[in-house]
C-alpha cells in the first residue's frame, strides 16, 4: 500500500500552496466524516491529506454586517449552539443537524457536506434556499461563489486545483422572513434522503410572499435551485392554489433515479409533498418574526 502524506498548515496561504503544489492527489480535511470512510473503503486514494482545522478562522461562527460568517471547518454541532444563528436561520441549522448521528455532528462540516458532492446532502438545499455564498481561497486569490454553483455532479465540484472553501456567508435577514428544510428518509434517523427541500421566504405586512427561494435535494445529479417553484409563491399568500402550483413546479424540476430508497415516481411525488410542507413551516416562521 502506498504511503499517505499528511500536512497541517497554519495559514490559508500555506494550505493553498500545499494543495496546489502536491505531486499527486491532495485532499483537504475538515471534519473527515466522508473522507475517512472513503479512505477505508478505497474509494478515495489521495497521496496527501491537508488538515485545515489549525488555521485561524476556519472554525467558528461570527456575526458581521447583519449576517453570519461560518468557518468551513466548523462542526455542525457548533452551529446549533449559536443562539442568534439558530434563531435567524433555523432551516440551515436544522439541515446541518441532520448530518449523521450526534457523534458525527461533532465533526461533520458544511464544507465537507457540500464538497463531497452527494446529490442527497442535507445542508446543501437549505444553504441554496438561504442564498449562502462560499468564500473560496486558491492560487488565484480569494473569490466568492453561490453554493448552487459548487457541485457539478455526483462527487464533482467546480473548485479548481488548490482551491478550498474557507467560509460560508449567510446574508442579513429581512423582517418577516423564514426558512425551513425537510427531508424524507426510509428509516427514522441516520439515513440518506429520498428527497429534501429547502424553502426561504420574505412576506409583506399582509402575509403575501414578496421573495422566495426553493431548492430540492436527492432528485437530480446535484441539488437544484427551482425558480419556478419560487414563482409559485411570490405575490401570493400560502393558500391551496399556491401550494398546488408549488407542488407541480417542484415535481417538474425533478430528474431522479431509481434506487433502493425509492423509485423515480416516488421521489417526484415526495419532492412535491416536501415543498408544500417546508413552505408552510417557512411561512409560519416568517409570520412569527413580524
Amino acid at each position: 500500500m502506498p504511503s499517505l502524506a499528511f500536512a497541517a498548515p497554519a495559514t490559508l496561504e500555506d494550505a493553498v500552496r500545499t494543495l496546489s503544489g502536491a505531486a499527486g492527489v491532495a485532499e483537504p480535511l475538515s471534519g473527515g466524516t466522508d473522507l475517512l470512510v472513503q479512505l477505508r473503503t478505497g474509494r478515495a486514494k489521495p497521496d496527501l491529506i491537508v488538515d485545515m482545522k489549525r488555521i485561524p478562522g476556519m472554525i467558528g461562527v461570527r456575526e458581521e454586517g447583519g449576517g453570519f460568517i461560518i468557518g468551513a471547518a466548523t462542526p455542525s454541532a457548533q452551529l446549533g449552539e449559536h443562539p442568534n444563528l439558530k434563531k435567524t436561520w433555523p432551516g440551515v441549522v436544522e439541515a446541518a443537524k441532520l448530518i449523521g448521528s450526534t457523534q458525527i455532528q461533532g465533526r461533520a462540516t458544511l464544507a465537507g457536506n457540500l464538497c463531497n458532492a452527494s446529490p442527497a446532502a442535507d445542508s446543501v438545499p437549505a444553504m441554496i434556499a438561504a442564498r449562502v455564498t462560499c468564500v473560496i481561497m486558491g492560487p488565484g486569490g480569494r473569490r466568492e461563489a453561490p453554493v448552487e454553483t459548487i457541485c457539478t455532479g455526483p462527487g464533482r465540484t467546480s473548485l479548481a486545483r488548490g482551491e478550498i472553501i474557507v467560509a460560508f456567508k449567510l446574508p442579513p435577514r429581512p423582517q418577516r422572513s423564514g426558512d425551513a428544510y425537510l427531508r424524507f428518509i426510509p428509516r427514522t434517523e441516520m439515513d440518506i434522503a429520498v428527497a429534501g427541500c429547502g424553502v426561504n421566504v420574505t412576506l409583506d405586512g399582509s402575509g403575501v410572499c414578496r421573495e422566495a427561494r426553493v431548492a430540492l435535494g436527492a432528485v437530480a445529479p446535484t441539488a437544484l435551485l427551482v425558480p419556478e417553484a419560487a414563482d409559485a409563491l411570490i405575490g401570493r399568500t400560502l393558500d391551496d392554489a399556491a401550494l398546488q402550483a408549488l407542488d407541480a413546479a417542484a415535481r417538474r424540476a425533478c430528474r431522479p433515479i431509481d434506487d433502493k430508497r425509492g423509485t423515480i415516481d416516488y421521489r417526484i411525488k415526495v419532492a412535491g409533498v416536501l415543498a408544500r410542507r417546508a413552505a408552510a413551516v417557512a411561512f409560519a416562521r416568517a409570520g412569527a418574526t413580524a
